[in-house]
Protein backbone atom coordinates (compact mmCIF):
# COMPACT_ATOMS: atom_id res chain seq x y z
CA UNK A 1 0.00 0.00 0.00
CA UNK A 2 1.36 3.42 -0.98
CA UNK A 3 2.35 5.64 1.95
CA UNK A 4 0.59 8.99 1.85
CA UNK A 5 2.35 12.32 2.12
CA UNK A 6 0.78 15.71 2.78
CA UNK A 7 2.44 19.12 2.51
CA UNK A 8 1.38 22.29 4.31
CA UNK A 9 2.87 25.78 4.25
CA UNK A 10 2.17 27.99 7.25
CA UNK A 11 3.37 31.09 9.04
CA UNK A 12 5.03 30.81 12.44
CA UNK A 13 4.12 33.86 14.59
CA UNK A 14 6.46 32.72 17.39
CA UNK A 15 9.41 33.36 15.03
CA UNK A 16 8.32 36.83 13.87
CA UNK A 17 11.31 38.96 12.81
CA UNK A 18 12.39 42.30 14.29
CA UNK A 19 10.93 44.08 11.24
CA UNK A 20 7.58 42.33 11.82
CA UNK A 21 7.89 39.80 8.99
CA UNK A 22 6.22 36.40 9.27
CA UNK A 23 8.55 33.46 8.52
CA UNK A 24 7.00 30.72 6.38
CA UNK A 25 7.55 27.04 7.11
CA UNK A 26 6.82 23.82 5.28
CA UNK A 27 5.37 20.82 7.09
CA UNK A 28 5.61 17.38 5.46
CA UNK A 29 3.51 14.66 7.09
CA UNK A 30 4.26 11.02 6.24
CA UNK A 31 2.28 8.24 7.90
CA UNK A 32 1.27 10.60 10.67
CA UNK A 33 4.83 11.74 11.44
CA UNK A 34 5.84 15.32 10.73
CA UNK A 35 8.96 16.93 9.33
CA UNK A 36 9.15 20.72 9.42
CA UNK A 37 11.63 23.02 7.71
CA UNK A 38 11.98 26.77 7.17
CA UNK A 39 11.33 27.96 3.62
CA UNK A 40 13.59 31.03 4.11
CA UNK A 41 10.68 33.15 2.87
CA UNK A 42 9.24 36.05 4.91
CA UNK A 43 6.09 38.12 4.37
CA UNK A 44 3.99 40.75 6.12
CA UNK A 45 1.42 38.99 8.30
CA UNK A 46 -1.53 40.69 6.62
CA UNK A 47 -0.48 39.34 3.21
CA UNK A 48 -0.39 35.67 4.22
CA UNK A 49 -3.60 33.70 3.49
CA UNK A 50 -3.46 30.75 5.88
CA UNK A 51 -6.43 28.92 4.38
CA UNK A 52 -4.96 28.97 0.87
CA UNK A 53 -1.39 28.63 2.16
CA UNK A 54 -0.16 31.37 -0.16
CA UNK A 55 0.64 35.07 -0.36
CA UNK A 56 -2.33 37.09 -1.58
CA UNK A 57 -2.20 39.48 -4.47
CA UNK A 58 -0.33 39.59 -7.76
CA UNK A 59 2.65 41.74 -6.80
CA UNK A 60 6.16 40.70 -7.79
CA UNK A 61 6.84 39.77 -4.16
CA UNK A 62 3.74 37.57 -4.06
CA UNK A 63 4.62 35.85 -7.34
CA UNK A 64 8.20 35.18 -6.26
CA UNK A 65 7.27 33.72 -2.85
CA UNK A 66 4.37 31.64 -4.17
CA UNK A 67 6.58 30.26 -6.95
CA UNK A 68 9.25 29.47 -4.36
CA UNK A 69 6.75 27.54 -2.24
CA UNK A 70 5.54 25.65 -5.29
CA UNK A 71 9.11 24.73 -6.16
CA UNK A 72 9.65 23.38 -2.64
CA UNK A 73 6.49 21.32 -2.98
CA UNK A 74 7.68 19.84 -6.28
CA UNK A 75 11.06 19.17 -4.71
CA UNK A 76 9.38 17.21 -1.90
CA UNK A 77 7.57 15.01 -4.41
CA UNK A 78 10.80 14.52 -6.36
CA UNK A 79 12.53 13.27 -3.20
CA UNK A 80 9.60 10.95 -2.50
CA UNK A 81 10.02 9.48 -5.99
CA UNK A 82 13.79 9.13 -5.52
CA UNK A 83 13.30 7.17 -2.29
CA UNK A 84 10.87 4.82 -4.02
CA UNK A 85 13.23 4.32 -6.99
CA UNK A 86 16.09 3.62 -4.58
CA UNK A 87 13.91 1.01 -2.82
CA UNK A 88 14.30 2.84 0.48
CA UNK A 89 11.47 2.90 3.04
CA UNK A 90 9.39 6.03 2.62
CA UNK A 91 9.19 7.49 6.12
CA UNK A 92 9.51 10.91 7.72
CA UNK A 93 13.02 9.96 8.81
CA UNK A 94 14.26 8.83 5.38
CA UNK A 95 12.63 11.89 3.81
CA UNK A 96 14.42 14.15 6.31
CA UNK A 97 17.77 12.55 5.45
CA UNK A 98 17.07 13.05 1.74
CA UNK A 99 15.88 16.65 2.21
CA UNK A 100 18.72 17.78 4.42
CA UNK A 101 21.32 15.87 2.44
CA UNK A 102 22.65 14.29 5.61
CA UNK A 103 25.87 12.43 4.99
CA UNK A 104 26.46 14.63 1.96
CA UNK A 105 27.26 18.32 1.80
CA UNK A 106 24.46 20.54 0.54
CA UNK A 107 25.31 23.31 -1.86
CA UNK A 108 23.41 25.93 -3.80
CA UNK A 109 24.13 27.02 -7.34
CA UNK A 110 24.92 30.67 -6.59
CA UNK A 111 27.03 29.61 -3.60
CA UNK A 112 29.36 27.47 -5.72
CA UNK A 113 29.59 30.15 -8.44
CA UNK A 114 30.45 32.87 -5.94
CA UNK A 115 32.96 30.67 -4.15
CA UNK A 116 34.57 29.84 -7.50
CA UNK A 117 34.89 33.54 -8.32
CA UNK A 118 36.24 34.38 -4.86
CA UNK A 119 38.95 31.74 -5.25
CA UNK A 120 39.69 32.94 -8.78
CA UNK A 121 40.15 36.52 -7.57
CA UNK A 122 42.86 35.34 -5.19
CA UNK A 123 44.73 33.82 -8.14
CA UNK A 124 44.94 37.04 -10.18
CA UNK A 125 48.59 37.40 -11.17
CA UNK A 126 49.24 33.76 -10.27
CA UNK A 127 48.33 32.14 -13.55
CA UNK A 128 45.09 34.09 -14.06
CA UNK A 129 44.35 37.60 -15.28
CA UNK A 130 41.63 40.00 -14.17
CA UNK A 131 39.88 39.72 -17.53
CA UNK A 132 39.11 36.07 -16.73
CA UNK A 133 37.57 37.05 -13.41
CA UNK A 134 35.47 39.71 -15.16
CA UNK A 135 34.06 37.06 -17.51
CA UNK A 136 33.11 34.78 -14.61
CA UNK A 137 31.57 37.71 -12.75
CA UNK A 138 29.45 38.38 -15.84
CA UNK A 139 28.44 34.71 -15.85
CA UNK A 140 27.48 34.97 -12.17
CA UNK A 141 25.27 37.99 -12.90
CA UNK A 142 23.48 36.28 -15.81
CA UNK A 143 22.85 33.04 -13.88
CA UNK A 144 21.46 34.96 -10.90
CA UNK A 145 19.12 36.93 -13.18
CA UNK A 146 18.08 33.76 -15.01
CA UNK A 147 17.00 31.79 -11.93
CA UNK A 148 15.02 34.80 -10.72
CA UNK A 149 13.35 35.05 -14.14
CA UNK A 150 12.69 31.33 -14.49
CA UNK A 151 12.13 30.10 -10.94
CA UNK A 152 11.39 33.37 -9.07
CA UNK A 153 14.08 32.64 -6.48
CA UNK A 154 17.49 34.16 -5.74
CA UNK A 155 19.22 30.79 -5.34
CA UNK A 156 18.51 27.10 -5.77
CA UNK A 157 19.77 23.69 -4.74
CA UNK A 158 22.76 22.69 -6.84
CA UNK A 159 21.17 19.28 -7.37
CA UNK A 160 18.30 20.98 -9.18
CA UNK A 161 20.61 21.83 -12.08
CA UNK A 162 19.56 19.34 -14.75
CA UNK A 163 19.79 19.19 -18.55
CA UNK A 164 16.50 21.13 -18.79
CA UNK A 165 18.10 23.92 -16.75
CA UNK A 166 20.86 24.32 -19.35
CA UNK A 167 18.38 24.35 -22.26
CA UNK A 168 16.22 26.94 -20.49
CA UNK A 169 19.30 29.04 -19.74
CA UNK A 170 20.27 29.06 -23.43
CA UNK A 171 16.75 30.11 -24.39
CA UNK A 172 16.81 32.91 -21.80
CA UNK A 173 20.15 34.30 -22.94
CA UNK A 174 19.00 34.25 -26.56
CA UNK A 175 15.42 35.51 -26.20
CA UNK A 176 15.49 37.72 -23.11
CA UNK A 177 19.06 39.04 -23.27
CA UNK A 178 19.42 39.04 -27.06
CA UNK A 179 22.97 37.71 -26.83
CA UNK A 180 24.81 36.37 -29.86
CA UNK A 181 25.71 32.70 -30.19
CA UNK A 182 29.30 33.31 -29.11
CA UNK A 183 28.30 35.57 -26.22
CA UNK A 184 25.82 33.20 -24.62
CA UNK A 185 28.07 30.27 -25.52
CA UNK A 186 30.87 31.74 -23.40
CA UNK A 187 28.53 32.18 -20.43
CA UNK A 188 27.32 28.59 -20.65
CA UNK A 189 30.90 27.38 -21.14
CA UNK A 190 31.95 29.15 -17.92
CA UNK A 191 29.03 27.59 -16.02
CA UNK A 192 29.91 24.19 -17.50
CA UNK A 193 33.43 24.44 -16.10
CA UNK A 194 32.13 25.25 -12.61
CA UNK A 195 29.55 22.44 -12.76
CA UNK A 196 32.24 19.95 -13.86
CA UNK A 197 34.18 20.86 -10.74
CA UNK A 198 31.07 20.12 -8.68
CA UNK A 199 30.69 16.73 -10.33
CA UNK A 200 34.36 15.97 -9.62
CA UNK A 201 33.81 16.88 -5.95
CA UNK A 202 30.83 14.49 -5.83
CA UNK A 203 28.38 17.32 -5.17
CA UNK A 204 26.36 16.21 -8.19
CA UNK A 205 25.55 12.64 -9.22
CA UNK A 206 25.19 13.44 -12.90
CA UNK A 207 26.71 15.98 -15.26
CA UNK A 208 23.82 18.08 -16.66
CA UNK A 209 26.03 19.04 -19.61
CA UNK A 210 26.70 15.47 -20.74
CA UNK A 211 24.29 15.76 -23.69
CA UNK A 212 24.80 19.47 -24.30
CA UNK A 213 27.27 20.95 -26.76
CA UNK A 214 28.27 24.57 -26.25
CA UNK A 215 27.53 26.51 -29.43
CA UNK A 216 30.07 28.67 -31.25
CA UNK A 217 30.41 30.27 -34.66
CA UNK A 218 33.68 31.48 -36.10
CA UNK A 219 33.99 35.21 -35.67
CA UNK A 220 34.37 37.13 -38.92
CA UNK A 221 37.01 39.64 -37.82
CA UNK A 222 38.07 41.81 -40.77
CA UNK A 223 41.66 42.48 -41.72
CA UNK A 224 43.34 45.05 -43.93
CA UNK A 225 44.37 44.00 -47.40
CA UNK A 226 47.91 44.69 -48.61
CA UNK A 227 46.58 47.72 -50.52
CA UNK A 228 44.75 49.10 -47.49
CA UNK A 229 47.78 48.55 -45.26
CA UNK A 230 49.97 50.40 -47.78
CA UNK A 231 47.46 53.26 -48.01
CA UNK A 232 47.51 53.59 -44.23
CA UNK A 233 51.32 53.64 -44.10
CA UNK A 234 51.53 56.29 -46.83
CA UNK A 235 48.88 58.59 -45.34
CA UNK A 236 50.39 61.53 -43.40
CA UNK A 237 48.46 63.01 -40.46
CA UNK A 238 49.02 66.54 -39.20
CA UNK A 239 46.90 65.95 -36.09
CA UNK A 240 49.12 64.45 -33.40
CA UNK A 241 46.55 62.09 -31.86
CA UNK A 242 45.68 60.59 -35.26
CA UNK A 243 49.34 60.21 -36.20
CA UNK A 244 49.98 58.40 -32.91
CA UNK A 245 46.98 56.08 -33.29
CA UNK A 246 48.08 55.26 -36.82
CA UNK A 247 51.54 54.25 -35.54
CA UNK A 248 50.15 52.20 -32.64
CA UNK A 249 47.86 50.35 -35.04
CA UNK A 250 50.67 49.74 -37.54
CA UNK A 251 52.91 48.43 -34.76
CA UNK A 252 50.30 45.77 -34.01
CA UNK A 253 49.92 45.03 -37.73
CA UNK A 254 53.63 44.10 -37.79
CA UNK A 255 53.80 42.29 -34.44
CA UNK A 256 50.33 40.77 -33.98
CA UNK A 257 50.11 42.04 -30.39
CA UNK A 258 46.71 42.64 -28.79
CA UNK A 259 46.06 46.08 -27.30
CA UNK A 260 46.76 45.11 -23.68
CA UNK A 261 50.03 43.38 -24.63
CA UNK A 262 51.26 46.33 -26.72
CA UNK A 263 50.33 48.71 -23.90
CA UNK A 264 52.47 46.85 -21.35
CA UNK A 265 55.64 46.48 -23.43
CA UNK A 266 58.89 47.51 -21.73
CA UNK A 267 62.54 47.29 -22.75
CA UNK A 268 62.74 43.94 -20.91
CA UNK A 269 60.49 42.47 -23.60
CA UNK A 270 63.10 43.11 -26.30
CA UNK A 271 65.75 40.40 -26.55
CA UNK A 272 68.44 39.41 -29.02
CA UNK A 273 67.32 36.23 -30.71
CA UNK A 274 69.39 33.23 -31.71
CA UNK A 275 69.66 34.81 -35.18
CA UNK A 276 71.27 37.95 -33.75
CA UNK A 277 68.19 40.07 -34.49
CA UNK A 278 65.85 41.83 -32.07
CA UNK A 279 62.78 39.89 -30.93
CA UNK A 280 59.79 40.61 -28.75
CA UNK A 281 59.18 38.12 -25.93
CA UNK A 282 55.86 38.77 -24.19
CA UNK A 283 53.58 36.67 -22.02
CA UNK A 284 50.08 37.27 -23.34
CA UNK A 285 47.83 38.86 -20.74
CA UNK A 286 44.87 36.77 -21.91
CA UNK A 287 46.43 33.29 -21.76
CA UNK A 288 49.88 33.80 -20.16
CA UNK A 289 51.35 31.98 -23.18
CA UNK A 290 54.65 33.41 -24.42
CA UNK A 291 54.63 35.15 -27.80
CA UNK A 292 58.05 35.27 -29.49
CA UNK A 293 58.04 37.67 -32.42
CA UNK A 294 60.97 38.77 -34.60
CA UNK A 295 60.75 42.56 -34.98
CA UNK A 296 60.14 43.57 -38.59
CA UNK A 297 61.65 46.88 -39.84
CA UNK A 298 58.34 48.83 -39.70
CA UNK A 299 57.82 47.83 -36.05
CA UNK A 300 61.43 48.73 -35.16
CA UNK A 301 61.01 52.12 -36.83
CA UNK A 302 57.94 52.89 -34.69
CA UNK A 303 59.74 51.89 -31.48
CA UNK A 304 62.64 54.15 -32.43
CA UNK A 305 60.28 57.02 -33.25
CA UNK A 306 58.77 57.02 -29.73
CA UNK A 307 61.87 56.10 -27.76
CA UNK A 308 62.25 59.60 -26.30
CA UNK A 309 58.56 60.46 -26.13
CA UNK A 310 57.70 62.08 -22.73
CA UNK A 311 55.06 59.47 -21.97
CA UNK A 312 57.36 56.52 -22.64
CA UNK A 313 60.10 58.07 -20.52
CA UNK A 314 57.67 58.64 -17.63
CA UNK A 315 56.00 55.23 -17.73
CA UNK A 316 58.90 53.04 -18.79
CA UNK A 317 56.74 51.63 -21.59
CA UNK A 318 57.92 51.29 -25.17
CA UNK A 319 54.85 52.96 -26.65
CA UNK A 320 52.86 56.05 -25.55
CA UNK A 321 49.53 54.20 -25.46
CA UNK A 322 46.18 55.87 -24.87
CA UNK A 323 43.02 54.10 -23.69
CA UNK A 324 41.59 51.35 -25.85
CA UNK A 325 38.34 53.29 -26.18
CA UNK A 326 40.13 56.36 -27.52
CA UNK A 327 42.28 54.29 -29.86
CA UNK A 328 39.21 52.66 -31.40
CA UNK A 329 37.38 55.98 -31.66
CA UNK A 330 40.30 57.67 -33.43
CA UNK A 331 40.86 54.67 -35.70
CA UNK A 332 37.49 55.40 -37.30
CA UNK A 333 38.81 58.82 -38.31
CA UNK A 334 42.06 57.31 -39.55
CA UNK A 335 40.26 54.68 -41.62
CA UNK A 336 37.93 57.27 -43.17
CA UNK A 337 40.90 59.47 -44.10
CA UNK A 338 42.55 56.49 -45.82
CA UNK A 339 39.41 55.49 -47.70
CA UNK A 340 39.11 52.21 -45.80
CA UNK A 341 35.45 51.16 -45.71
CA UNK A 342 35.81 48.41 -43.09
CA UNK A 343 35.04 48.86 -39.42
CA UNK A 344 38.57 49.19 -38.04
CA UNK A 345 39.33 48.48 -34.38
CA UNK A 346 42.69 47.76 -32.77
CA UNK A 347 41.97 44.02 -32.94
CA UNK A 348 41.88 44.29 -36.75
CA UNK A 349 45.65 44.92 -36.61
CA UNK A 350 46.26 41.51 -34.98
CA UNK A 351 44.19 39.84 -37.67
CA UNK A 352 46.03 41.82 -40.36
CA UNK A 353 49.35 40.51 -39.02
CA UNK A 354 48.03 36.94 -39.18
CA UNK A 355 46.64 37.19 -42.70
CA UNK A 356 48.11 39.98 -44.84
CA UNK A 357 51.56 40.29 -43.25
CA UNK A 358 52.39 36.64 -42.55
CA UNK A 359 50.18 33.93 -44.06
CA UNK A 360 49.73 35.77 -47.35
CA UNK A 361 53.52 36.04 -47.64
CA UNK A 362 54.09 32.33 -47.18
CA UNK A 363 54.80 32.17 -43.45
CA UNK A 364 53.65 28.70 -42.27
CA UNK A 365 50.55 28.40 -40.09
CA UNK A 366 52.57 26.79 -37.29
CA UNK A 367 54.95 29.75 -37.18
CA UNK A 368 52.11 32.28 -37.15
CA UNK A 369 50.42 30.35 -34.35
CA UNK A 370 53.58 30.49 -32.24
CA UNK A 371 54.01 34.23 -32.77
CA UNK A 372 50.37 34.90 -31.91
CA UNK A 373 50.77 32.95 -28.68
CA UNK A 374 47.97 30.50 -29.45
CA UNK A 375 47.80 27.29 -27.42
CA UNK A 376 46.23 25.35 -30.29
CA UNK A 377 46.78 25.50 -34.03
CA UNK A 378 43.00 25.25 -34.42
CA UNK A 379 42.69 28.73 -32.91
CA UNK A 380 44.99 30.16 -35.56
CA UNK A 381 43.09 28.40 -38.34
CA UNK A 382 39.90 30.13 -37.26
CA UNK A 383 41.54 33.45 -36.47
CA UNK A 384 43.75 33.81 -39.50
CA UNK A 385 41.97 32.65 -42.64
CA UNK A 386 44.18 32.53 -45.72
CA UNK A 387 43.06 35.24 -48.10
CA UNK A 388 42.00 34.44 -51.66
CA UNK A 389 45.08 36.10 -53.15
CA UNK A 390 47.35 33.63 -51.34
CA UNK A 391 45.24 30.68 -52.55
CA UNK A 392 45.45 32.09 -56.09
CA UNK A 393 49.24 32.49 -55.88
CA UNK A 394 49.77 28.98 -54.57
CA UNK A 395 47.49 27.40 -57.16
CA UNK A 396 49.06 29.42 -60.01
CA UNK A 397 52.46 28.15 -58.92
CA UNK A 398 51.12 24.60 -58.93
CA UNK A 399 49.44 25.20 -62.28
CA UNK A 400 52.75 26.28 -63.87
CA UNK A 401 54.42 23.09 -62.62
CA UNK A 402 51.79 20.95 -64.29
CA UNK A 403 51.92 23.03 -67.48
CA UNK A 404 55.70 22.56 -67.56
CA UNK A 405 55.37 18.80 -67.10
CA UNK A 406 52.67 18.60 -69.77
CA UNK A 407 54.84 20.55 -72.23
CA UNK A 408 57.82 18.22 -71.62
CA UNK A 409 55.58 15.18 -72.07
CA UNK A 410 54.31 16.41 -75.43
CA UNK A 411 57.71 17.38 -76.84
Amino acid sequence: METKMSILFYGKPSKITSDDKLPLYMRVTIAGKRFEVATNAFIERTKWVAGAAKVKGNSEEARIINAHLEMLKLKAYDYRQELLIENQPFTADTFKVKWLGLGRSRHTLMEVIRNHNTDLEKLIGKGYVRATLTKYKTTEKHIEEFIKWKYHVTDMDLRSVKYAFVIDLEYYLKSEKNLSVNSYGKIIKNLKKIIHECVAKDWLDKDPFILYKVKHVDANVPHLSAEELQALENKPFGIERLALVKDLFLFSCYTGLAYIDAAKLTSSNIVVGMDGNLWLHKNREKTNVVSKIPLLPPALAILKKYKNHPKTENTGRLLPMMSNQKVNAYLKEVADACGIQKEVTFHVARHTFATTVTLSNGVPMETVSKMLGHKKLKTTQIYAQVVDTKVSQDMNSLKKKYESRHAVGNS
